[in-house]
């Protein structure tokens, strides 16, 4: 039985106290929520004096805009990480499998006796760490790791702040879904250095001028369908293959966020052909419908609010099955 999140938080200190030699991971296609988070812990257990490495499976390198983030060259590819490590700590992962081809390690590393530590705030996690700080409630990854640093005793100076800051600023939609406390959060955070206007423009609204011909072609087929999600609606679009080469993998990823804002849809779902016939589907809801029960029932996960899925076929008959889902939990 998981025990309380302070006694978790206390273990995990413990835990990051001792260790000398760390491997730091994140889900593929990382955002600033995992990539900071990890890349915050990376930088504390460094000053510390432990060797350090984050790493993803794909893609090939950190996303653009995330790249600042990392001051101090902690990222690695994943063909350098070394066969094993002291401490193996995954971040805003709900189960190995979104570790991509790294999802192998957490299983190697249980079976050579390294503790594994996991520290998430998806509410699907499995907790399948040997040590597990995981709470559905926080907004974001990055609050827990800035729990465990507060429990190291360690600083909070301005390069760790700027990741955590990322982290908490991408995952609350600009802090439009932030509960007071997380105010508070974010107020360290500054408090610490971190301005926050180039900071939210290279996250945010930094884009090449190729997304305005990918995002008007992907918007021109868009679709309504008032009936979906039990009558509360739902709108869809589509980024096929051809234009997701385009652009960068944020632009595809911030198609999302200009589709959600449609008033007559309570759900917005966009597909994004990441590799042939395979589909990678972000869904949010705006109160009303728990579209992370629909993306279980889709084999992916998430938050009630926000969550996705890969579903393999055509772009019709991922809707379908999208429809289908919804119906399931909307009702």
């Amino acid at each position: 039985m998981p025990g309380t999140l302070q006694t978790d938080l206390t273990r995990a200190a413990d835990l990051l106290r001792a260790a000398t030699d760390v491997t730091l991971l994140a889900h593929v296609r990382p955002d600033a929520d995992a990539l900071g988070s990890a890349l915050a812990l990376g930088l504390v257990l460094r000053r510390r004096g432990a060797r350090v490495r984050v790493s993803f499976a794909d893609p090939a390198e950190p996303p653009e805009g995330l790249r600042g983030l990392d001051t101090e060259g902690l990222w690695v590819p994943p063909a350098t990480l070394p066969a094993g490590e002291g401490l193996l700590v995954v971040l805003d992962t709900a189960s190995p499998a979104r570790l991509g081809a790294l999802g192998g390690r957490v299983p190697a590393a249980v079976a050579a006796g390294v503790p594994v530590l996991v520290v998430d705030h998806h509410a699907t996690n499995t907790r399948y760490g040997t040590h597990d700080v995981v709470d559905g409630t926080a907004e974001a990854t990055a609050v827990l790791v800035l729990r465990l640093i507060d429990e190291l005793g360690a600083e909070l100076d301005e390069p760790v702040a700027r990741c955590l800051y990322a982290g908490v600023m991408t995952d609350t939609s600009g802090f439009r879904r932030a509960r007071p406390a997380t105010h508070h959060v974010a107020a360290r955070l500054l408090a610490a250095g971190v301005d926050p206007d180039p900071l939210t423009r290279a996250l945010v609204d930094d884009h090449p001028f190729a997304w305005l011909p990918m995002l008007g072609a992907v918007l021109a087929g868009a679709r309504l369908d008032p009936a979906a999600a039990a009558g509360r609606g739902l709108v869809h679009a589509v980024v096929p293959a051809e234009l997701v080469a385009t652009v960068r993998l944020e632009e595809v990823e911030s198609v999302i966020d200009v589709v959600r804002s449609t008033r007559e849809a309570e759900v917005a779902a966009v597909l994004k052909e990441l590799e042939p016939g395979e589909w990678t589907v972000s869904l949010r809801a705006k109160e009303a419908v728990d579209v992370a029960a629909a993306a279980r029932a889709l084999g992916g996960g998430g938050h009630r609010l926000a969550a996705g899925c890969t579903v393999r076929g055509t772009a019709d008959e991922v809707v379908a099955r999208i429809k289908a889902a919804l119906a399931g939990v909307a009702g």
